[in-house]
């Protein structure tokens, strides 16, 4: 199983950005998928996560109306559209199958398997 998470930059504060990930083998077919991301010194934060067919959505609160999660089942990969980017948002993101359905309030990665991320950067 191999993720690769691409798409991430450097972006003033209230822009736009959109970043992937690529997913090979059968997990990406058999599992939900979430976006995850970790600011150095914290622990990784579950913040998106989608359904096998795509319909069902769940998000935490912090990027709740901000950030659209969507994936595309025929190239086995998974998207994450960041509007109305805060600083507080700077982070590494990471990508990984999820647990569906979600616990609780919290997006739980199904398996401890994980890329090397993406960094997105916000400037106040």
């Amino acid at each position: 199983v191999q993720l690769v998470e691409s798409g991430g930059g450097l972006v003033q504060a209230g822009g736009s950005l959109r970043i992937s990930c690529a997913a090979s083998g059968r997990m990406f077919s058999i599992n939900a998928m979430g976006w995850y991301r970790q600011v150095p010194g914290h622990e990784r934060e579950g913040i998106a996560c989608v359904s096998i067919s795509g319909v069902n959505i769940v998000y935490v609160d912090s990027v709740k109306g901000r950030f659209t999660i969507s994936r595309d089942n025929a190239v086995n990969t998974i998207y994450l559209r960041m509007n109305n980017l805060k600083p507080e948002d700077t982070a590494d993101y990471y990508c990984t199958a999820c647990e569906w359905p979600p616990s609780g309030s919290r997006i739980l990665p199904l398996m401890d398997r994980w890329g090397k991320g993406t960094r997105v950067t916000v400037s106040a």
